[in-house]
């Protein structure tokens, strides 16, 4: 059994050793893409697939991604089509300053199997930058004697450009001393120099100006320009010298601020003012100016900012010696910075899987990536993990790595890991760098929600707001991660007819019930329903719990009566024989409340009385009662108003009047009013036909009224004139009509008749009807409306 583990590994390292070989192979050819600056994102590169020889799929199904070692994404990869696009616009000043070509190097991490696959991208330089002088204006102190082709050093312009769109060219304006010519400096930068085309004279003109421009090589050319000043000086034929005209010096890049770097030494042979010798710096980058300074009267150059031999290897300085006459000599200082062990290991993540299952073997958790930008030694780097966990780093192309499981892992006996991966250098000191990294174990879904409650109770006042928070419900899962991820729901009612989703909703994520509208005690007191616990694993598992809803009642509803009717019409009038005894019965006001409890439980009360004491209301019941033996000196016609009052807080409470009639007996006549709609319709229908015969008979009777007067005036032929009312001798009948037995009217009419005479013609004087007075209102008509028919009419006791 030995010999076959021996086997089995001896075979996975020589499989483990191809792999290898064959990532190296494809690592050893990168692809290559180009790109100008100042493109937007999202711009098209190139075809990734297509460059390397791949399949479009094969992309998508191995999970390709592009990484770098500086951990920005500037480039995305579109898995579908295999295009590379820009994540972010590419300044190429930015990213790599003066140093040409601009190439920013890529990793494709193809995972399944894990491979890695080198591409460049070349950052086109294009013309965005205009030369700038960093000195507005120079000023050049030339003497008198200066002889002519005598050159001039002048400040030349910075343009952060390279290549054909760096400076090219130098002008000045038209004069007649002076012309440019140009120069290459060591570091292969152009620079100009001022060109003596004619003796000066000092006392011609002590001064002159002219525009220096200068030009780069873009399409179109960008330009800058500055203004120099000459002054003419007088007689000053030494220039200074140097001790040395190149100067080579080397400083480790951790020197302290402030320390002297170099000496630099010229003489003048020239006395005075012009044999004192002034140092500068010439030429000088702004890298150059803000990291070095020279003493302007010693020559020392010390540091002023902190060397970084990872990002400037070397410094070409020009130091210009001028005397106080204006001539000058020139030497040239390389200062070469070492390196020193001052970065620690860099660790670059591309890709973590966490959680991993726990029956997986060999399963990738981690891709990374480490580097030391120092050189040497220094940049050498080890990286190791503990030994006594279940993982195992190996390695790949460019200084990649995987962490791998090397066994299948027991979630129940660990649950997580956490590991310590560490870089070291070989530099001196070491330096070294720790990066941890929790792995967790995953879980299987075995376990489904468990519910706090199988049944919940909750209460809500009805008249709530919407929205209005009414409980919650909760229930907990023993699983981990997504497994034990519970969402709530609202399960299908088992009352078709109950209206759910209107009533009651569920936050999804912490089992919040809430009311989605204003309950009403009146309509639905309690519902019921279910709701539904599920978590997140595949497949999912669930529970229910039953959640019952009850209404709580508030006192919304006012009492309502029910008789005697509210609805508008005459009041209903109730009769009482004058003979009754104390607590006869007149009538009962019957009124309802829509609440419940204590807020429908009703008291009556008498509010207001025509005559208070003659009549009372029983408080529980509603009957309206004679208080004591009635007298021929009450009134005819009483109005009472019963307030009927409900229990709640606050209470509330209706009103409802009653018209009670003191009358005789039963027989007398009276006009009640109707009930209900079709007895109204009645009545009316009877009082038309009351009306129709009552002017039949008025017809009648005036007819025979004027048949008789005729007969009368027949009679007198001889009569001279007749001014007076004549009345008949003897009396009409008391009763001409008499109507009986409708319900309605029962009543006698009687008329009085004046006749007065007058020359040949008859008047038909008077003609009234006496009718008792009705006090009660005649069906859907108001008797106050009519006052005629008001006082024709009074009641006979």
């Amino acid at each position: 059994m030995e010999n076959g583990r021996a086997c089995t590994q001896q075979i996975r390292q020589v499989l483990l050793l191809f792999v290898l070989l064959g990532m190296s192979q494809a690592g050893s050819e990168p692809g290559s893409f180009s790109v100008a600056e100042e493109m937007q994102s999202g711009s098209f590169v190139g075809n990734l697939a297509k460059d390397l020889g791949l399949k479009v799929r094969e992309l998508s199904s191995r999970g390709a991604q592009v990484v770098s070692n500086d951990k920005k994404q500037r480039l995305q990869l579109d898995i579908n089509t295999g295009d590379l696009l820009l994540s972010e616009t590419l300044d190429r000043e930015e990213l790599c300053g003066s140093i040409q070509p601009c190439v920013l190097h890529f990793q494709v991490l193809m995972k399944n199997p894990t491979q890695f696959l080198q591409i460049e991208l070349q950052v086109r330089d294009i013309n965005d930058h205009s030369p700038i002088f960093l000195e507005k204006q120079m000023l050049l102190e030339i003497p008198e004697n200066s002889p002519v082709g005598a050159v001039f050093l002048l400040e030349s312009a910075k343009d952060l450009d390279v290549g054909i769109n760096a400076v090219k060219s130098y002008t000045i304006s038209p004069n007649s001393h002076f012309h440019i010519k140009m120069r290459v400096n060591p570091d292969n930068r152009k620079y100009p120099e001022l060109v003596l085309d004619r003796a000066l004279d000092y006392e011609e003109r002590p001064e002159l100006s002219f525009i220096l421009t200068a030009l780069d090589g873009g399409s179109p050319p960008r330009s800058g320009t500055a203004l120099v000043k000459v002054v003419v000086v007088d007689v000053n034929d030494n220039s200074p010298e140097f001790e040395q005209a190149f100067y080579e010096v080397k400083i480790p890049e951790n020197s302290i601020l402030g320390s002297l770097v170099l000496t630099v030494s010229a003489w003048d042979l020239d006395s005075g003012t012009n044999g004192e010798i002034c140092y500068t710096l010439s030429h000088a980058s702004e890298d150059i100016r803000k990291t070095f300074e020279i003493n302007q009267k010693s020559g020392d150059i010390t540091l002023t900012a902190p060397l970084d031999f990872e990002t400037i290897e070397s410094y070409s300085i020009i130091i210009q010696a001028t005397d106080g006459g204006g001539l000058f000599g020139k030497s040239t200082v390389r200062i070469q910075v070492m390196d020193v062990n001052d970065n620690a290991p860099e660790i670059t993540v591309s890709s973590i899987t966490s959680p991993i299952p726990e029956t997986a073997p060999e399963t990738v958790v981690m891709v990374f990536s480490i580097q030391d930008i120092d050189s040497g030694d220094n940049g050498r780097i080890v990286c190791s993990i503990p030994e006594d966990l279940p993982f195992v780093l190996k390695s790949s192309v460019e200084n990649y790595y995987t962490l791998e499981t090397e066994r299948p892992l027991d979630r129940e006996s660990t649950a997580e890991y956490n590991i310590t991966i560490t870089v070291t250098d070989l530099g001196i000191p070491r330096l070294k760098t720790e990066y941890n990294i929790t792995v967790l174990v995953s879980d299987i879904n075995d376990n489904a929600p468990t519910f706090t409650q199988t049944s919940y109770t909750l209460f809500v006042r009805e008249n709530n707001s919407p929205a209005l928070h009414i409980g919650s419900v909760s229930a907990t899962d023993r699983d981990s991660g997504t497994n034990a991820q519970v969402t709530y729901s609202l399960l299908p009612p088992q009352d078709p007819h109950l209206p759910l989703a209107s009533l009651v909703s569920i936050n999804t994520d912490n089992g919040h019930l809430f009311a989605l509208r204003s309950l009403d005690y009146e309509a639905l007191q309690a519902f019921e329903f279910r709701v539904g616990a599920t978590d997140r694993g595949s497949p999912a598992l669930s529970s229910e719990a039953l959640v019952r809803v009850l209404v709580l009642d508030t006192n919304d509803n006012s009492p309502f009566v029910l008789y005697p009717l509210q609805n508008g019409s005459a009041p209903c009038t109730e009769l009482v024989p004058r003979a009754a005894e104390p607590g006869y019965l007149v009538t009962k006001v019957v009124a309802v409340d829509g609440d419940s409890g204590q807020n429908a439980w009703l008291s009556y009360q008498l509010l207001k009385a025509t005559e208070p004491g003659l009549f009372g209301v029983w408080a529980h019941n509603g009957e309206v009662r004679t208080a004591r033996l009635l007298s021929e000196r009450d009134a005819v016609k009483h109005r009472l108003v019963v307030l009927v009052k409900d229990n709640g807080e606050p209470p509330r409470s209706a009103t409802t009047t009653l018209q009670v009639l003191l009358v005789d007996g039963f027989s007398q006549p009276y006009l009640p009013l109707p009930e209900e709609a079709p007895a109204q319709a009645q009545a009316d229908s009877l009082t038309v036909y009351l009306v129709v015969a009552l002017a039949s008979v008025s017809s009648l009777f005036l007819l025979s009224v004027l048949l008789f007067v005729a007969v009368r005036l027949c009679r007198r032929s001889s009569a001279a004139s007749v001014g007076r009312c004549s009345v008949p001798e003897g009396p009409f009948p008391g009763h001409l009509v008499d109507m009986s037995g409708t319900g309605i009217l029962s009543q006698s009419y009687q008329y009085e008749v004046c006749l007065t005479g007058g020359s040949g013609t008859n008047e038909f004087k008077f003609l009234k009807p006496i009718i008792p007075n009705i006090q009660a209102k005649g069906p859907g008509k108001n008797s106050e409306e009519n006052p005629t028919f008001r006082n024709s009419f009074e009641f006979n006791f």
